[in-house]
Order: structure tokens, then C-alpha cells, then sequence
């Protein structure tokens, strides 16, 4: 196999050990890939402030597609160069219905700066307590002024698989769904927003083929990207969804799965 012209790579469960850490290996194979005139495209649910730690913590700066797909930044002017926001009316839409399918949930707005959570919202994110702003009530939600990059809904009893099918069932085409592997929290976007979608149109502005594109990933809400990609691995460590869906293999994100592929496609340059 030739060298591909971009690298796409989810975050948590893929490039990143537990507890986020990023390995002295996979930060050679990353450096010897660009060295060799690849670009590294970060495809995360995360938020850009965790994309600045990262990139601080690393040295590896570039274009991250941020909030599954919601967000385009770029990490070396920490600047966010592209927003597919989610309406206001959708979110309180998608809300109401999911309240009736799935009772007890909490919800919260991410603007891509801060979370901004309802009282029935118990999650809590490590590191981010200063930028996670409690609101008093579920339609204090709907009076942000900024524009919504994801719907966080949250349950402590039911899982995300279950709250996937459920907002589909409910809500399906009022918006995008998907979780990442978080317990009980389920992930929406605007209607047509996901990894795949906002990665496709960022490598057709640079001519990029889906063929000349080699992606990794975990977790169901990378399924787009990996399926849209020429190559497509899935870690050792995927969800069974994505492990039944995408064919090529790689060692765990705790066994530096995506720098094996990358010494491997690159040492035979």
C-alpha cells in the first residue's frame, strides 16, 4: 500500500491510552507521517479546549474535526474555521421526545466552549469544571446565544445503545445520533452532521480521494468516516458494532494500534 495523503484518527479508545495520555510512539509515527508529507486530521467528539491541551501537550498542531463533526479547527491558529450548529428548535424538539421514550433523562448543550447542563444532568467531564455552567432548569437550555454543536442527553440507568435506538425510533431525521462509549450519554447533531460528512468536504477542498484517506477508529460514532474511508481500521478494543462492521484490524489504543499501521505503512515508503 502506498502512503496515504491524510490520516484521520479519532481520539479517546483510539490514538490516546487511558486517561488520555498520549505515548512517545505514537507521537514518533505521527511525526514521521507528516515528516513524509502526510497530513493528520484529528476526528474526535471532543471539544477544540480538549484538541489545545493535546496539541500543548504533544507539539502536533494541524486541522481537527471536532464535536463529531460539528466543528472544524484548526489547531494552529486555535481558531474554529467551520460551525454546522444545531438549531435551538430541533434540540428542545429532540428533547421533548426523547423525555417521552426514555423518562428520567438529563440533558445538556455543548457550544464548543463550555457545556452548559440542566439540573437532571449528572454527568461531569474530568478537567472541565470551569467550563461546565449549570442553568436552572431544562428551558434555560434553549436561551443560549451561541450556536449548539451537541445535544448531550444522559442517563445513569440506561445505555447508549439504548438511547441510540430510542432516539431513532423517536426522533430519527429531526437529527443526528450517535454516542461515543460514554455511560448512558448519547450524542446529536444537526441532521446530516457526522464524522464521515464533515471529513469528506474537508478532503474534497484539498483534492483528497477517500482512497488516499487511511482512518482509525473505536466507537460507533466513528463508523461514518471509517466506512467512508479508503482504508479503514477498527482498534482491537472497538465497540461490536464497529469490530462487525469494518474488516481491517489494528492493536488496542492501549498497545499503540494506530502507530503499528503507521510504522508499518511508512517503513515501506
Amino acid at each position: 500500500m502506498h502512503p496515504p495523503r491524510l490520516i484521520a484518527t479519532d481520539l479517546d479508545g483510539t490514538l490516546l491510552r487511558s486517561g488520555g495520555v498520549l505515548s512517545e510512539r505514537t507521537i514518533r509515527a505521527l511525526r514521521g507521517a507528516v515528516d513524509a508529507g502526510t497530513e493528520v486530521v484529528l476526528v474526535t467528539a471532543r471539544p477544540p479546549r480538549f484538541v489545545d491541551m493535546l496539541t500543548t501537550a504533544s507539539g502536533l498542531v494541524g486541522t481537527a474535526v471536532c464535536s463529531n463533526g460539528a466543528l472544524v479547527y484548526d489547531a494552529t491558529a486555535r481558531t474554529v474555521v467551520e460551525t454546522r450548529a444545531l438549531s435551538v428548535a430541533a434540540a428542545r424538539h429532540v428533547a421533548t421526545a426523547l423525555s417521552e421514550a426514555a423518562p428520567g433523562l438529563g440533558f445538556a448543550v455543548e457550544t464548543g466552549h463550555q457545556v452548559l447542563y440542566e439540573p437532571g444532568f449528572g454527568l461531569r467531564f474530568p478537567g472541565a469544571a470551569d467550563t461546565e455552567i449549570p442553568v436552572a432548569s431544562l428551558p434555560d437550555l434553549w436561551l443560549t446565544d451561541v450556536p449548539i454543536t451537541k445535544l448531550l442527553a444522559w442517563s445513569a440507568q440506561l445505555d447508549a445503545d439504548f438511547l441510540l435506538a430510542a432516539a431513532e425510533a423517536s426522533a430519527g431525521g429531526v437529527a443526528q445520533f450517535t454516542h461515543s462509549g460514554g455511560a448512558g450519554l448519547l450524542e446529536i447533531s444537526a441532521p446530516g452532521v457526522s464524522k464521515a460528512s464533515t471529513l469528506a468536504a474537508l478532503c474534497a477542498a484539498r483534492g483528497i480521494d477517500a482512497t488516499d484517506v487511511v482512518a482509525f477508529g473505536d466507537m460507533p460514532n466513528d463508523l461514518t468516516f471509517l466506512q467512508w474511508a479508503g482504508t479503514g481500521y477498527a482498534m482491537a478494543n472497538a465497540h461490536p458494532a464497529v469490530l462487525a462492521a469494518v474488516p481491517r484490524r489494528t492493536a488496542s489504543n492501549e498497545e499503540d494500534g494506530v502507530a503499528v499501521v503507521l510504522e508499518q505503512l511508512f517503513s515501506n515508503a
